[in-house]
């Protein structure tokens, strides 16, 4: 009897002995969220430190369990808008093209990110299927012709990329739009694309090239909320000469992400909203929280 009271009383001071991080780990639900992270010069920095951010929750902080490098390939969806605006811009769509996918294919970590490139023009075509093929995608970039006489269809081309993402369950899904200031012929509200968007998980970038002058209202909506929602970046250049450097800023900022694993309490309700912020001065970051596969499921 004594030896059982003793062991019993060694547990539970075993147990209040414990680190606040470690009891708090085994108690509540571990979560993950793709965080970007820019210096002052706008280049991504080389380290992160659980005290440079904060998650938060439904405006609940969190607390930062571990830091790492993303490595998980990413499924990149490339869309270019190729509508009669783009004339002007098919021989910086072959210089700028080819030099983003070599930067995403450099990532330091050594992941394979598969890319497909999809046209805009009258209706969102496939140019190039999912692949990690450096040279059948810059063979693809360098087919992209403008359409006479077209209008672009950016919104149908998110909504049908984001439904593809949710069908096959893609791990780290990404979008990133190439448009101009032609004319938006997709007939479709801004709700109607943001909350397939939103269920893809994916992270959702915009490079637009020209002074802004289209005025087609869902698609301005869409452009602004879902690059800010899902963690992405909304650029505007005003010449296509500038696409290829700001394109090489992206790649960059895609391929030095970090995974930031934090505590959850278990509960039956989800929080509707997870935010990522800067807690360092100089530091500017954008995150998206990472798409959990279902129970008993694996990633397609």
């Amino acid at each position: 009897m004594l030896r059982r009271r003793f062991a019993r009383a060694t547990i539970v001071a075993f147990t209040l002995a414990l680190p606040t991080s470690v009891w708090v780990a085994a108690q509540a639900l571990q979560r993950s969220v793709y965080v970007s992270a820019l210096g002052q010069d706008g280049a991504p920095v080389s380290s992160l430190t659980p005290g440079d951010v904060a998650v938060r929750e439904d405006k609940v902080a969190r607390e930062i369990l571990r830091i790492s490098s993303a490595d998980q390939p990413m499924q990149l969806a490339l869309l270019v808008d190729n509508s009669q605006a783009a004339e002007p811009l098919v021989r910086d769509y072959r210089e700028a093209l080819p030099a983003f996918i070599k930067g995403v294919a450099g990532d330091p970590s050594g992941a394979k990110h598969e890319i497909s490139i999809i046209t805009l023009a009258d209706r969102p075509t496939i140019n190039t299927d999912y692949t990690a093929d450096i040279d059948r995608l810059t063979k693809g970039a360098q087919r992209i012709f403008a359409s006479p006489g077209s209008g672009s269809l950016l919104l149908d081309g998110i909504l049908e990329i984001s439904q593809g993402f949710s069908k096959r369950r893609s791990p780290r899904p990404v979008i990133v739009a190439i448009t101009t200031e032609g004319p938006e012929l997709s007939e479709r509200h801004y709700d109607t694309v943001l909350e397939p968007l939103r269920a893809s998980g994916a992270a959702f970038h915009v490079v637009s090239i020209g002074a802004p002058v289209n005025n087609d209202q869902n698609r301005s909506i869409v452009l602004q909320l879902g690059t800010r929602d899902s963690g992405g970046r909304y650029d505007t250049v005003l010449a296509g000469t500038a696409l290829t450097g700001r394109l090489k800023q992206v790649a960059a900022e895609l391929t030095h992400q970090f995974r930031v694993t934090y505590a959850r309490p278990n509960t039956l309700i989800p929080p509707e909203r997870v935010s990522v912020t800067a807690a360092r001065p100089g530091l500017t970051v954008r995150g998206i929280p990472v798409k959990e596969p279902r129970e008993g499921e694996r990633p397609r």
